[in-house]
């Protein structure tokens, strides 16, 4: 096995991996969207960052990321990098081992050559954070970058719309009578003291995710033309909200036929209390309405609030893990 550096020449057999390997993850969560190519790969050859390996003249893997940026998950002066789930992949061990090449080669032990190899050029380019997107059931892609020092951060996760989500009896706080609604674009100022809260929620331990407050601008600036919002009110007030976009942390989500959450909160006082649920089920009901079939939803995995509500109702398929290299390997 060679590890070369990624170019133009392999973005077609590196796009038949990455295709491939979604297929597998499918086996494991149907209700993904189907797809028929993945997202171009040529800004991957341009960057100079990738590498592939190869058996002779056959594609076994290949591993890119994108170009470098500064401040990385917020912290101050750290230079990262992100290889999402369609710019890497190692061919199944199926077929290694049905082309004879199983004794030779793993998939655990071409993904760690690969990374060996990136890493190498990732460092050099002062890159400190090194992230990766990797299907939740790819067991051995998770356990080799498991040992080669990288951490769980975020999960991606999708419900289908034809799954009822029953409201629930809402308990405590006197039973109050709930509205539901999704919110007129001139009334989203009424949210920022639900979107500091979330931004104070995620400085506190154990997330420790440093951001500054927002204003009303800013609130406004951060959106999209296909950007919504659901939420509960309690005698006129809203005490919790859902935002969705129609485009989520990966290629899939850009699905006509599915919408994300990219945002939510809800007032602590009313947490348990069954009005979240109640919220988000009546959000899936106006888009199951719509006509939308899916919904998705990422979290911080080292959120315990969210990761505990979402993964009840959303069927998890992608981790991204995350490693810090140490400042003095850093020429």
């Amino acid at each position: 096995m060679k590890i070369i550096d990624f170019s133009d020449n392999h973005i077609e057999s590196a796009m038949k991996i990455a295709i491939d390997n979604y297929e597998e993850e499918q086996r494991y969560v149907p209700i993904l969207p189907k797809i028929t190519a993945v997202p171009d790969l040529k800004h991957f050859a341009e960057n100079r960052l990738g590498v592939a390996a190869f058996d002779d003249d056959r594609m076994l893997g290949f591993l890119c990321a994108y170009s470098p940026h500064e401040d990385v998950f917020g912290t101050t002066g750290v230079r990262g990098t992100f290889s999402p789930i369609h710019v890497h992949g190692v061919i199944a061990s199926s077929e290694l081992e049905r082309k004879g090449s199983g004794s030779r080669y793993s998939k655990d032990r071409i993904y760690s050559l690969l990374y060996q190899e990136a890493s190498r050029k990732w460092v050099k380019e002062g890159i400190r954070s090194h992230a990766i997107g990797l299907y939740t059931h790819d067991k051995e892609a998770v356990n080799c970058f498991f040992y080669n020092g990288f951490g769980l951060r975020c999960i991606d996760a999708v419900r289908s719309l034809d799954a009822a989500l029953a409201p629930v009896e809402i308990t405590g706080l006197h039973s109050p009578d709930v509205e539901y609604c999704e919110v007129d674009k001139e009334e989203w100022g009424k949210l920022l003291i639900f979107h500091n809260g979330l931004i104070e929620h995620l400085g506190a331990a154990p997330t420790f995710m440093k951001f500054k407050p927002m204003d009303e601008a800013e609130l406004y600036r951060r959106t999209s033309e296909d950007t919504r919002y659901f939420a509960a009110k309690v005698q006129g007030s809203y005490i919790a909200y859902i935002k969705l976009s129609g485009e989520g942390e990966n290629f899939a989500t850009a699905d006509q036929g599915m919408m994300n959450i990219c945002g939510a909160y809800c007032n602590p006082i009313y947490r348990g209390s069954g009005i979240y649920h109640n919220l988000l089920s009546y959000l899936t009901l106006t888009l199951k309405k719509e006509g939308y079939q899916l919904l998705g939803v990422d979290c911080e995995s080292f959120n315990p609030t969210a990761r505990g509500f979402w993964l009840k109702h959303f069927q998890e398929y992608t981790h991204s893990l995350v490693r810090r290299i140490d400042d003095k390997a850093i020429d």
